[in-house]
């Protein structure tokens, strides 16, 4: 079967950029982690993640809580059902390309 490369243009582009796919990765693995935990994982600066999480958390993927460890404020993201949703469907897609390519 050959693929048919409309469906490469498909693929959900929020997310197949780098840093948010790494993003997604790993909220995928887990129930929820800080931000501090997403940035030394992914090595991004404070300002590159905080871009980036709010361009998923715009899109739904992700949720962000903001709260507070004692006096220390701690930023919880975890994926939403919907950036679950999308996620899967996104790794589906880049299956089907490499099977088909």
């Amino acid at each position: 079967m050959r693929l048919n490369p409309r469906r490469v243009a498909e693929v959900d582009r929020l997310i197949h950029e780098p840093a948010r796919l790494m993003i997604i990765t790993i909220l995928s693995t887990v129930e929820s982690t800080d931000f501090l935990y997403l940035e030394r994982e992914t090595g991004l600066t404070k300002g590159n993640l905080s871009s980036h999480l709010s361009k998923l958390e715009a899109a739904d993927y992700i949720e962000i809580e903001k709260t507070y460890r004692g006096k220390i404020p701690l930023t919880i993201c975890k994926l939403s059902e919907k950036g679950e949703k999308a996620f899967l469907n996104y790794r589906d897609q880049l299956k089907y390309i490499v099977e088909n390519t």
